[in-house]
C-alpha cells in the first residue's frame, strides 16, 4: 500500500467511530441470508446504472453484469475503517472460491464520486484484487444507483471542511439476473460469507 494511503487512513482514524455509527442504519432493514439460504427476489433493490470501470477505463452498466452472480459493495476511497476492511475481506473470499471466483462480479462502488475519480477508485482498488470491478462516475450516476440499490448514503461535514460519507457497510448480492439476493454484514464470519457466495453460484448454474 502506498504512502499516501496509509497517511490518508491515519488522518481519518480518530474520527473512524463515526462513520461506522451511520454506515450499518440502511442495511439493516433488508433481510439478510445465512449461509444455506437465498432469499425470494426483491425487486425494489436493484436497477439501472451507468457508471465508469477505472481499471478498464470504459462505460459499464447493469448489462455488464448479468449472467453472473454478483457481489456490491459501496464505499469511498477516503473511508478510515469500513472500507478497507471489507475490501480486503472480498479479496480473502476471492481466494477462498479459487477458480470459482470467475462464476461471479466482484465491484467497489464509490458513494463519493466529488473525490472519488474513476481513475483514484482504480488505483485503490488495484492494491486489493483485479477481480474488484472499481466503478465511479458524476454525482448524477452515483445517485441513480444508490436510489435503485437503495443504499444508505450521507455527507457529515467536520468543522475544518473536511467530510466523512456515512454509508451501508453490507455488501449486496444479486444473482445472474441482477435481482436482490441479500447481504453479508460488515464484519460477518468469514466461511459465513464464503458459504454465501458459493450458493449464489450454484443456483446460477454456472
Amino acid at each position: 500500500m502506498s504512502g499516501l494511503k496509509i497517511v490518508r487512513y491515519g488522518a481519518w482514524a480518530a474520527v473512524a467511530l463515526v462513520a461506522f455509527a451511520g454506515a450499518t442504519l440502511m442495511i439493516n432493514q433488508f433481510r439478510t441470508i445465512d449461509k444455506d439460504e437465498l432469499v425470494a427476489p426483491i425487486a425494489e433493490i436493484g436497477g439501472p446504472f451507468e457508471l465508469v470501470d477505472g481499471a478498464a477505463g470504459k462505460t459499464v452498466t447493469e448489462a455488464d453484469f448479468k449472467g453472473k452472480p454478483s457481489a456490491f459493495f459501496f464505499g469511498y476511497t477516503f473511508c478510515p475503517d469500513v472500507c478497507p476492511t471489507t475490501i480486503a475481506e472480498m479479496q480473502g473470499w476471492i481466494e477462498e472460491l479459487g477458480d470459482d471466483a470467475e462464476k461471479m462480479n466482484f465491484a467497489f462502488v464509490s458513494v463519493d464520486p466529488e473525490r472519488d475519480t474513476p481513475e483514484i477508485v482504480g488505483e485503490y482498488v488495484s492494491a486489493f484484487d483485479d477481480h474488484i470491478r472499481p466503478l465511479s462516475g458524476s454525482q448524477e450516476q452515483i445517485d441513480r444507483m444508490v436510489k435503485n440499490y437503495r443504499v444508505y448514503v450521507k455527507k457529515v461535514t467536520r468543522t475544518n471542511g473536511e467530510y466523512l460519507v456515512d454509508h451501508s457497510a453490507g455488501v449486496y448480492l444479486m444473482d445472474a439476473n441482477n435481482e436482490f439476493r441479500g447481504t453479508i454484514s460488515y464484519g460477518e464470519a468469514h466461511e459465513n460469507a464464503v458459504a454465501k457466495l458459493r450458493r449464489l453460484i450454484d443456483n446460477s448454474g454456472a
